[in-house]
């Protein structure tokens, strides 16, 4: 058989590209026949950027040095595609998991991923590729604005602090030194589609995982609001709410906001890789209730539907209110490590337990 393996990245713990060779390594302890294919996924968040790099041809990393998400100063890189794109990963410049255990919900922000983009837009990117996943901050992307030459004042005339601490002090915005957007344009890769504000906006769905308590989610999303009054574009737009806000900047911006594990789909071939295939075999860190709304393994499930090609699932761990149905086996590293601590001791390892797992478990349904 041919079996495609596209994992996303396991977030934390393990790349897309490790992963991915990982559970071949699995598969052929038990089937080592079977020709592997392996097509790393990504949904705009971690692992994007590798995404890029193993499917193009002449792709280039380029190294920048950018202000992180907690005001250090940090190694980078954008990459360039030999059409002229750049692409460009929110993850590697502002995310959250550039901060290790810390949370910096007030005061972490998007200046890095800003200063990317310009480094970019420096070196004659003719069109930017954004992906915006795994932010570590709420700051409506005025870092990153700020960064390609937007100005955030407060009532007396003075720059406004970054991140969210600053949005309900802006007073004014001055755009007059704002960068234009590439001649080609702006794609942007999300993996949700909520809007900037409310009960399903920036601050209350994802505040928490970056710190905010209920009262600095109802804060934080006050501030927002403030932000979306000086600034003509519609906050209700599907995905202005990604990576705290940033999908609103960058709308302003003239951005388009498209799903992101749709469009790496499409740049590696993967429709039709798993057309050719017998099985693919896809996963994330944690799959739950969420991961139906534009993460990597719905995208690679739909395509195996459309198909008619047998899918399997490995996640770091699979949540109660997840719906696995459109998977014909999945294995969850939790439980075939016995904790969560132990699966992530040793990811490789235990992917490529669930390699051979999923292996023996769709050898005997075949």
């Amino acid at each position: 058989m041919t079996v495609v393996f596209a994992p996303d990245s396991f977030k934390g713990s393990i790349a897309a590209t490790a992963a991915a060779a990982a559970l071949a390594e699995g598969w052929a302890d038990v089937r080592p026949d079977d020709d592997a294919v392996l097509l790393p996924m990504a949904d705009g968040g971690e692992g994007t950027l590798d995404a890029f790099a193993a499917a193009v041809p002449g792709a280039t990393r380029m190294p920048v040095v950018v202000t992180g998400p907690d005001g250090a100063t940090m190694d980078a890189s954008w990459l360039r595609l030999p059409d002229g794109t750049a692409v460009v990963e929110l993850a590697s410049t502002s995310g959250i998991e550039l901060l290790g255990d810390r949370r910096l919900p007030w005061d972490a922000h998007t200046l890095g991923f800003g200063q990317a983009v310009a480094a970019a837009l420096d070196a004659g990117a003719t069109r930017l590729v954004l992906g915006i996943g795994s932010s570590a901050s709420t700051d409506g992307g005025t870092g990153l604005l700020a960064a390609l030459g937007a100005r955030f004042l407060d009532g007396e005339g003075r720059d406004a602090p970054e991140g969210a601490r600053g949005l309900a002090r802006i007073a004014r915005i001055d755009l007059g030194g704002l960068r234009p957007a590439p001649a080609g344009g702006v794609l942007v890769l999300s993996d949700v589609t909520n809007p900037l504000l409310g009960p399903s906006g920036a601050a209350a769905v994802f505040g928490p995982q970056k710190g905010l308590d209920a009262v600095g989610i109802a804060d934080a999303d006050a501030a927002l609001a403030s932000l979306a009054r000086l600034i003509d574009v519609d906050p209700a737009t599907p995905g202005a709410g990604a990576a705290g806000g940033t999908g609103f900047a960058l709308l302003a911006w003239g951005a388009s906001l498209v799903p992101g594990s749709a469009e790496v789909a499409d740049l590696i071939g993967l429709r039709a890789a798993v057309a050719e295939a017998s099985i693919v075999i896809t996963g994330e860190g944690s799959f739950d209730a969420q991961s139906a709304g534009g993460k990597a393994p719905a995208q690679v499930a739909a395509i195996a539907a459309e198909t008619g090609t047998r899918a399997g699932l490995v996640a770091g761990r699979i949540a109660a209110d997840a719906d696995t149905s459109a998977f014909a086996a999945s294995v969850s590293l939790t439980a075939l490590a016995g904790s969560p601590a132990a699966a992530l001791a040793d990811p490789a390892h235990w992917l490529r337990v669930a390699g051979a797992e999923l292996a023996a478990a769709l050898d005997a349904a075949n």
